[in-house]
């Protein structure tokens, strides 16, 4: 068996597989609220998933988890560490210097400190300058002297050689301790400075609340019993190893929508399509090439900060089954019911041009709600009224309009509708597969774009889709190719992804190519082109061994860091 976890903003979802990834190897599936420290809430998940189904916690294979602490604590800009960011590229990139586009609250959340150095490469590998190693020895004692607790050292060209970004970090080391964690950007971003060093920094700010939660991570889980590896979703919908996951936390960041995207995939049995994952709190919508989500192309912001690692194409709008139902006022007839000011529920004067979203009561839907005994109208009153949902006390929401109730809805089904024809990147028909326990607000079918499809255990895909996550590898380099050698580059750069992916603890016999890029780079010398790889295969299972050193079984193999640089 295995286990997979997705923690969301309002529910922690989690189901119990088999070992066989098809959506008829689900044994249980719960949902339990999500708690203020998130680890209370994957124990009662877990305490949920026992009731339902009894089952030997010696026989789980691997746990995996997909989380919202990191970005909740950058969006939050809360438990972030005192971070310095160091750039090896003088005399050039000085006019622009790092965190120059950061918003102003960040930059004084972590205590952002920026040095510029000596050193960098050319796109072929040649320097722009040496390091000069006393620079780099006076800006650490800078560092220490303003108590620096996290380094992000990025080098230009670094991912097509990453010498000057090891050898800062050795200095670093021998003069601020080993202990003090270092993060390198050419084993995080992509080819792109500015965005490559925005994505080191926030991995560097984040490292030390990596060290707790991944340990709270692994307590919670521990504490009932179980043994098996634990593994962190990756944002390209990949796993990562607990070692990993505190080394670099930055690519959790869109676990959740892309295991709700894995998870659709399976499910429905499409892998081509578009997915509306309907949470409590937001409603996220991506496109799944070849059952994998599709990654954005050009730098993603995160709280306001450009980045250009590895992040699924989604759109995010605020709607959720936790989202706040409000009037504004205007009045206007829907299906023949005038809803106007002078309608009233629960005191609040309801009307037509009504709005959902995009605030919402979060975990605390269980209190606020109508249909729990609260005092907010909320999208999740709405389903109980439309009978699309079966929570709660029906009878508290028996008074709303009829009215209401569809405008509602009509405003949910035009909001998701929109989002889903702005993915759409060709005329072609696209199938839309809703999942999410929010996804019951959705109509059967959306005007211009066709049946809404929602398979089984949709409530769940999320899970779904951390349980059955693979493993990957990828390259993204850029290669000065010689005439008449381009099949050897990228011959060259499939073998290495591979081989990644297979280091990282991926079967062999199972990784293949699920995404290949190719783009010659105008104006520069020597037939320069961008080559982006990916292969992925399922988790490598060995047999394990007891205390005594027999035979227990198979066990998963833990992916190595080294497994998963780019």
């Amino acid at each position: 068996m295995r286990i997979g976890i997705d923690v969301g903003g309002t529910n922690t979802d989690a189901v119990l597989m088999d070992s066989g990834p098809r959506a008829d190897s689900v044994l249980a599936a719960v949902k339990a609220a999500t708690t203020a420290d998130v680890t209370s809430g994957i124990v009662a998940a877990l305490d949920g998933l026992q009731a339902r189904h009894a089952f030997d916690p010696a026989g789980v294979r691997a746990v995996m988890i997909g989380t919202t602490h990191f970005i909740n604590a950058l969006v939050e800009a809360r438990r972030l560490a005192p971070t310095a960011a160091l750039r090896l590229g003088l005399p050039a990139t000085a006019s622009l210097p790092p965190m120059v586009d950061w918003p102003v609250r960040l930059v004084e959340a972590i205590a952002g400190r920026a040095y510029l150095a000596h050193g960098g490469h050319e796109f072929d590998g040649r320097h722009i300058s040496e390091l000069d190693e006393g620079e780099l020895r006076r800006h650490a004692a800078d560092m220490a002297a303003h108590g620096v607790r996290s380094v992000a050292v990025s080098s230009v060209f670094s991912p097509v050689n990453s010498e000057f970004e090891l050898r800062a970090a050795e200095i670093l080391a021998e003069e601020l301790g080993p202990e003090l964690p270092v993060s390198l950007s050419h084993e995080i971003g992509r080819v792109g400075l500015l965005e490559r060093e925005n994505a080191t920094i926030i991995n560097a700010a984040l490292r030390e609340l990596a060290a707790h939660i991944v340990d709270a991570l692994a307590g919670s889980v521990s504490g009932h019993g179980i043994t098996a590896p634990l593994y962190l979703s990756q944002n390209d919908g990949t796993l990562m190893d607990v070692g990993y996951a505190r080394r670099y936390p930055v690519a959790t960041f869109a676990s959740g929508p892309t295991n709700s995207m894995r998870g659709a995939a399976v499910l429905s049995g499409l892998g081509t399509c578009a997915v509306v994952d309907v949470g409590g709190t937001t409603t996220d919508v991506g496109v799944l090439t070849g059952g994998f989500p599709r990654e954005a192309t050009v730098e993603v912001s995160v709280a306001g900060i450009r980045t250009n690692f590895r992040m699924p194409d989604v759109l995010s709008i605020g709607l959720g089954g936790g989202s706040l139902v409000r009037d504004t006022g205007t009045e206007r007839s829907v299906s023949g019911t005038s809803i106007g000011a002078e309608r009233s529920v629960n005191g609040t004067s309801i009307g037509t041009d009504l709005t959902v979203g995009p605030d919402s009561v979060g975990y605390r839907l269980t209190e606020r709600a109508l249909v729990f005994g609260g005092d907010t109208l909320t999208a999740t009153d709405i389903a109980v009224a439309a009978g699309r949902a079966a929570i709660g006390d029906p009878s508290l929401v028996s008074h709303l309009p009829g009215g209401l109730i569809e405008a509602a809805l009509d405003r949910i089904a035009t909001s998701v509708a929109d989002v889903v024809d702005r993915m759409r990147i060709s005329a072609d028909p696209l199938p839309v597969v809703a999942v999410g326990g929010g996804s019951v607000l959705l109509p059967d079918k959306f005007p211009g774009l066709g049946e809404v499809h929602r398979p089984e255990h949709f409530a769940v895909a999320n899970a779904i889709g951390a349980a059955i996550a693979q493993v990957g590898g990828e390259v993204d380099r850029v290669f000065a190719i010689e005439p008449g050698r381009r099949d050897a580059a990228v011959d060259e750069a499939r073998q290495e992804a591979v081989d990644r992916a297979v280091v990282a603890g991926a079967d062999p016999s199972t990784v293949s190519i699920v995404d290949f890029d190719e783009v010659p780079i105008p104006y520069l010398p020597g037939n320069a082109t961008r080559i982006r790889c990916k292969a992925v295969g399922d988790l490598r299972l060995e047999p394990s061994r007891d205390r005594a050193g027999n035979g227990a079984g198979p066990r998963a193999v833990a992916p190595h860091a080294a497994g998963q640089a780019r």
